[in-house]
C-alpha cells in the first residue's frame, strides 16, 4: 500500500463516522507517519473523541483510553510492579501507555505530576520504572483532547510538554448540511460500532520509515528555517519556536507531500502546516494578548512575511 492509498483508504473509513473533516484527519495521518502526537482542543460535543475512537478503529492497532482525572496517579499510566504472592516474586503490570494508539481524554484535568508521566513515552517511546526500560511498541500515537473555555480545575499543559506534540488541532463547528447528515447517519444507530479496521500495524510501520525518503530541496528547507526563525525575530513573541519546531516542521512536510501523492515537499506544504504546528509552540507577550492577538494570528502574520522561494 502506498502514502495515497493509505490516505485515501483511511479517510474514507474515518468518513463513515466523521463528517466534513477530512482536513483534520489528513493532518492527524501526517502525525502518525511522522511518529508524532496530536492534542486536539475544542469545546465539548464536537466529536474529539469519537474522531480518536475512529481513527484507532481504521488502524488493526492495539487501542487504550485513559480518562484524565485530578486523582489520577501516574501509576495508573505506566503501570506498577507488584509482588505476586503465589509466584513469591514482584511482576510488572503493563499500563494503558503501553498500547499504540492511546487516547487521552481531558489531558489538563490531571495533575502535572501525572502529566509528566507520559513526557518520556511521547519522546523516547520508552518506559522506565524502577530503574527498568521497556521499549513500547510502533507505531505510538498519543491523541489527548482538552477544553480550552473550562478551566476550573484543570492544569495547563507546561511548555515542555506542548512542544511534545507534533499537531493542535481544532474541528470546529459543522456547517448546517454537514450537521444534517449526522442526524441522518446517526438516527438508528452508532457508525462507530461498525468499523472495520483498514491498515495494519506493519503497514503503517513501514510508511513511517519510507516518508523520510521525501526530498525536500535546499530552498524549501531554508524557507522551513525562515518561517521558525521568524518566530524567533517577531517583536510580538517572547518565546520562538525550538530547534524539535523546526525538525517537526520538516518531517511533517514530508508526510503531507506523501499523502498527496508527491516525493518532493513544496512551499505549500510548510504553510498549511505553519497553523497547527507552531501555533503551541510560540508564547506571546502579554503586550500583544491585551491588544486582543492571539498566537495563531500571529504564526499567520509570520507565515505572511516570510518570502516564499519560486521555482526558476
Amino acid at each position: 500500500m502506498n502514502f495515497s492509498e493509505f490516505g485515501d483508504t483511511v479517510r474514507a473509513n474515518v468518513a463513515q463516522v466523521i463528517i466534513g473533516k477530512d482536513h483534520v484527519v489528513d493532518l492527524m495521518l501526517v502525525a502518525l507517519l511522522c511518529d508524532g502526537h496530536v492534542l486536539l482542543e475544542d469545546v465539548p460535543g464536537i466529536g474529539k473523541t469519537t474522531l480518536a475512537k475512529a481513527l484507532a478503529r481504521s488502524l488493526d492497532c492495539s487501542f487504550a483510553r485513559i480518562q484524565f482525572t485530578p486523582d489520577l496517579l501516574p501509576s495508573d499510566v505506566t503501570g506498577i510492579n507488584f509482588f505476586n504472592q503465589r509466584a513469591q516474586e514482584f511482576e510488572f503490570r503493563p499500563g494503558p501507555v503501553f498500547s499504540q494508539i492511546l487516547l487521552a481524554d481531558e489531558i489538563n484535568r490531571a495533575t502535572p505530576r501525572t502529566q509528566s508521566s507520559l513526557l518520556e513515552a511521547m519522546q523516547e517511546h520508552q518506559i522506565t520504572l524502577d530503574g527498568t526500560t521497556t521499549r513500547l511498541s510502533r507505531p505510538f500515537l498519543v491523541i489527548a483532547t482538552q477544553n480550552p473555555i473550562e478551566l476550573e480545575g484543570t492544569f495547563p499543559l507546561p511548555e515542555a510538554q506542548l512542544d511534545r506534540f507534533l499537531l493542535q488541532l481544532s474541528l470546529g463547528y459543522p456547517s448546517m448540511e454537514e450537521e444534517e447528515e449526522i442526524l441522518l447517519r446517526y438516527r438508528r444507530e452508532d457508525p462507530l460500532d461498525e468499523l472495520k479496521p483498514v491498515a495494519d500495524a506493519a503497514t503503517i510501520r513501514a510508511l513511517q520509515t519510507d516518508v523520510r525518503d521525501i526530498r525536500v530541496s535546499e530552498p524549501v528547507r531554508r524557507y522551513i528555517l525562515d518561517v521558525v526563525r521568524g518566530t524567533r525575530e517577531h517583536e510580538s513573541v517572547e518565546l520562538g519556536v525550538s530547534p524539535r519546531g523546526s525538525l517537526a516542521l520538516y518531517r511533517a512536510g514530508q508526510a503531507l507531500a506523501a499523502l498527496h501523492g508527491r516525493d518532493y515537499v513544496i512551499p505549500s506544504d510548510v504553510q498549511h502546516l505553519c497553523p497547527a504546528l507552531l501555533t503551541h509552540r510560540i508564547h506571546i507577550s502579554p503586550q500583544t494578548r491585551l491588544r486582543g492577538r492571539t498566537p495563531s494570528q500571529v504564526v499567520e502574520e509570520i507565515a505572511e512575511r516570510t518570502p516564499v522561494p519560486v521555482a526558476e
